[in-house]
């Protein structure tokens, strides 16, 4: 049967009206994204079909290739395995991606995952080995999985013919299920392709990156050894993938515009609007901007959301948290008759424990699949194609919009008497030292907590995995990060990680240097698990850590002190201060470790409430 033509390609037309559950509208967001996939399949046969000159052949490997580096991925991180080395020989010998090589595959996984973070719309891709190597990474690509990230993890398995054999072979489990690792994938992420038939490799990698991006989800993808070899048809590469999401329902969507236009109305000018982490994850930062610009609507952030809004943007109010916000933020936020939330993720430490008081009724949500007007879902109607019509429509507000005061967002210095580096004192100082560009990563616990009161720069970047939270994943990311921003032409990269999470994923130091990749890292140390002890066992012993000699770290780890990189320990506010003056410190011009002797029992003030909250929610007593 011949294709159809492209007029009659076909649709989707999702309920009008609804108040389907959420499942309801991932369901229809499925059937969309497959309808996406064969549109897209139908304009590469199309495009196959009107060629009439010979066809041009390559290796599946060549292929896949070929297709990240026209997605514009530039690295490649993992770890080579022998399931994976004579594809590593197709990554190495092209001109436009990089094997990075990493030290294991866990902090591959968080690498690729900082990679996809900073790079907006680009996949994070981490390629390990059958079982052994894969399994390793599986917290990675979780962790990406909860945080919306594309990742790529692509896995070089033995040959289909061992495959059908099921011979007792390395890195298996010894009991001929050589599908298991592919079904344990199935967990962590959104869709997965083993690609044992020559006849369907391309269509199938095409497919995958194509969830994978449109999505914002981590992908699975095996690669036989011998299927990596067999030569298919070049053509499906003239044709790009199409990662535009999909059309909306012209009906629905007029509906629920007036619907919004309608209760901004009610409000009468009372309207907030309020960004979450999948503002960025789904690729609408540009019209959010466009949406709080020009229609002058009050502005604040969640955790996740960080950096999303410019917060030098003088309608900018702040990052809301819920009972651990500041009063003025809180009271702002939570006193307004209309919200509108764009890409929300309500997880614990994102909402200060479950503790928004925001009502339904006063709530409107943007999300990448589907629309909420109070307790009205929309499924199908996504923000990336509502946001502009919505734009349009509420700009006539903004004279009566940008009447609403807005609670500045700033973070002066403390006056403390001592010459102790307190949390309070700390962070509003390195607030002062960060630059325009700069992409500030942030572990998990103090710093995490720490970083959100401080405004950032113009264009600045905030890194950190507020939902997922796995200790240490900042080191590996940090990797991703320096090279992303490299990619798009940002400033330095600033961590700041404590001394117990470090210890968990510190080889990737090694990587930087390698890579000539120049960091500042900042390691708090504060002799043990900060975020631990404020949750259960503030004296402990399992609280505690090994000290390291922090200086000698990149020393040991491959670099020449002095030469390729330097060192510090500041005890004192003066001497920290002293260091961040520096111009030659600040410069960054070859990657810097800082060693920050702290309290041991002092935490940011956010932190301290979050952990009291956690703490009766989360008690170790019997259930009555």
């Amino acid at each position: 049967m011949s294709s159809p033509p492209s007029s009659q390609q076909p649709t989707f037309k999702p309920p009008t009206f609804s108040s389907m559950s959420l499942s309801t509208s991932q369901a229809v967001a499925s059937l969309q994204a497959e309808v996406h996939t064969l549109r897209h399949e139908i304009t590469t046969l199309n495009g196959k079909g009107s060629s009439t000159a010979a066809e041009e052949t390559l290796y599946v490997g060549q292929y896949l290739v070929e297709r990240l580096v026209q997605l514009g991925i530039t690295k490649m991180f993992g770890v080579p395995g022998d399931f994976n080395l004579g594809f590593l020989d197709f990554v190495e010998d092209h001109t436009k991606i990089d094997w990075v090589g990493d030290c294991n595959e866990l902090n591959a996984a968080y690498a690729a995952d900082g990679y996809a973070r900073v790079n907006d719309g680009k996949i994070g891709v981490v390629l390990t080995t059958f079982g052994v190597g894969e399994l390793s990474a599986m917290n990675g690509i979780a962790g990406a999985f909860s945080e919306h990230i594309p990742v790529l993890h692509l896995v070089g398995v033995p040959s289909t013919s061992q495959q059908k054999a099921k011979p007792m072979l390395h890195h298996t489990l010894g009991d001929g299920r050589y599908d298991a690792y592919y079904e344990a994938s199935r967990q962590f992420t959104v869709t997965q392709a083993a690609l044992n038939n020559k006849d369907t490799a391309a269509s199938e990698i095409d497919r995958v990156l194509t969830e994978c991006l449109v999505t914002a989800r981590p992908v699975y993808l095996m690669l036989p050894t011998d299927i990596a070899y067999v030569r298919i048809s070049s053509s499906r590469l003239n044709t790009p993938l199409s990662i535009e999401p999909p059309l909306n329902d012209s009906e629905t969507e007029e509906f629920v515009l007036d619907e919004i236009v309608h209760l901004v109305e009610e409000a009468k000018q009372d309207a907030i609007i309020l960004v979450d982490a999948c503002a960025v994850r789904h690729g609408v930062r540009k019209e959010v901007e466009e949406l709080y610009r020009r229609t002058g609507f009050p502005v604040y952030s969640a955790p996740m959301g960080k950096s999303v809004v410019a917060e030098t943007y003088e309608r900018y109010g702040g990052i809301y948290v819920g009972s651990i916000s500041r009063p003025e933020v809180r009271e702002k936020v939570e006193s307004a008759k209309l919200i509108l939330s764009i890409g929300g993720l309500k997880s614990d430490f994102n909402t200060g424990n479950f503790t928004y008081h925001i009502p339904t009724l006063n709530t409107i949500e943007l999300h990448s699949d589907h629309t909420r007007v109070k307790f009205a879902t929309f499924p199908g109607i996504g923000m990336k194609r509502l946001l502009p019509k919505l734009t349009a429509r509420l700009q006539p507000f903004k004279a009566g919009f940008e009447q609403i005061t807005v609670p500045k967002f700033t973070l002066p210095l403390p006056d403390e008497a001592d010459n102790v580096i307190s949390q309070a004192w700390l962070w509003p100082r390195v607030g002062q030292f960060f630059r325009p560009k700069d992409i500030i990563v942030a572990e998990t616990g103090t710093s995490s907590f720490g970083v959100l009161d401080i405004p950032l720069p113009e264009d600045s970047i905030f890194v950190s995995q507020i939902l997922w939270g796995s200790i240490g994943w900042t080191v590996g990311a940090t990797l991703g990060a320096a090279f992303a921003g490299m990619d798009r032409n940002l400033n330095r990269t600033i961590l700041f990680i404590g001394d117990g999470s470090i210890q968990l994923t510190v080889q990737e130091l090694s990587v930087m240097m390698k890579w000539d990749l120049k960091p500042i890292i900042f390691v708090l140390n504060n002799s043990g698990y900060t975020i631990e002890r404020y949750l259960h066992g503030m004296t402990r012993k399992y609280n505690d850590i090994s000290n390291w000699k922090w200086t000698k770290l990149l020393d040991t780890l491959g670099g020449e002190e002095g030469k390729n990189c330097k060192s510090y320990t500041v005890a004192t506010k003066q001497e920290l201060s002293t260091l961040l003056d520096d111009p030659k410190f600040a410069a960054a011009d070859v990657i810097q470790l800082v060693e920050l002797i702290m309290p041991q029992h002092d935490a940011p003030r956010a932190l301290k409430v979050q952990a009291e909250l956690s703490g009766k929610t989360n008690r170790y007593v019997a259930d009555d």
